[in-house]
């Protein structure tokens, strides 16, 4: 029997650290060739893929911060063999914004938010959904955050407004193209053991701190995150398109 992924092409937005790395890896583990885009660590994409051989494998980069760079990564990933087969949209930024600051500084948080965490994956998303109908099937998985849905500090509105965009025009996808072939699932994390979340959570005490108010007092590692991308990649349980995964280890259920 072969690898669960075997002949796909997989696209991973923000491959180079955190939970992109680990699907980034996952995905190549179980059969997938790989696009791993990355913004400026272009080693930690290298070390992603490092277990794959040249000819599974394809390093992208683009700076989400540019408007149109999400054209760029299409452009190279679907010519790299002519398809994708599933859109990972994972690259994100977490900048807090200070609601007593002045005017620019909420301006340029906002904007730098919108820009990397909505329009340009909005960007690749048209792009994949208009290749996945002309090809009869593809998939799309967004990676959200708990923070779309719960209550969480003011200082993160902006990461977590654009979290709620994103959620939002995945759903709209996969209502608008089921018929169509095309599935889409949005995955919501809770507390990742990542760099981005353990530096937000120097401000509660610092990881150890913040994991003690977990329900199993633990962080999520990024490798489960992976291995979801991996089995919503396999496209073998169709009518799970549209739902939203909440992955918090209990820490929050709706």
């Amino acid at each position: 029997m072969g690898q669960p992924l075997e002949g796909k092409v997989i696209l991973v937005t923000g491959a180079s650290r955190g939970i992109g790395f680990e699907i980034a890896r996952e995905v190549g583990r179980a059969g997938a060739s790989v696009v791993a885009h990355y913004a400026n660590t272009r080693h930690g994409a290298e070390e992603a893929t490092a277990e794959l051989p040249p000819e599974r494998k394809l390093l992208v980069q683009a700076d989400f911060a540019e408007r149109g760079s999400g054209n760029t990564v299409w452009d190279q990933a679907v010519g790299w063999k002519g398809r994708v087969d599933v859109l990972v949209n994972n690259a994100a930024i977490l900048t807090e914004i200070d609601w007593d600051g002045p005017e620019d500084e909420w301006d340029r948080t906002w904007q730098a938010s919108w820009q990397v965490n909505v329009i340009e994956p909005a960007r690749i998303t048209r792009s994949a959904v208009r290749h996945f109908v002309a090809n009869g099937e593809g998939t799309v998985i967004s990676l959200s955050s708990w923070l779309a849905y719960r209550a969480g500090r003011a200082a993160m509105a902006a990461y977590s407004a654009s979290k709620g965009a994103l959620t939002a025009l995945t759903k709209s996808v996969a209502a608008e193209y089921a018929r169509q072939g095309v599935l889409a699932f949005i995955i919501a994390p809770g507390m990742v053991r990542t760099d981005m979340s353990i530096d937000a959570a120097e401000q509660f005490g610092g990881e150890e701190a913040t994991a003690a108010q977990l329900v199993m007092g633990e962080w999520i590692p990024p490798v489960e995150i992976a291995r979801l991308v991996v089995f919503l990649s396999r496209g073998d349980c169709r009518h799970l398109s549209g739902a939203t995964i909440d992955i918090n280890g209990a820490s929050y259920m709706r």
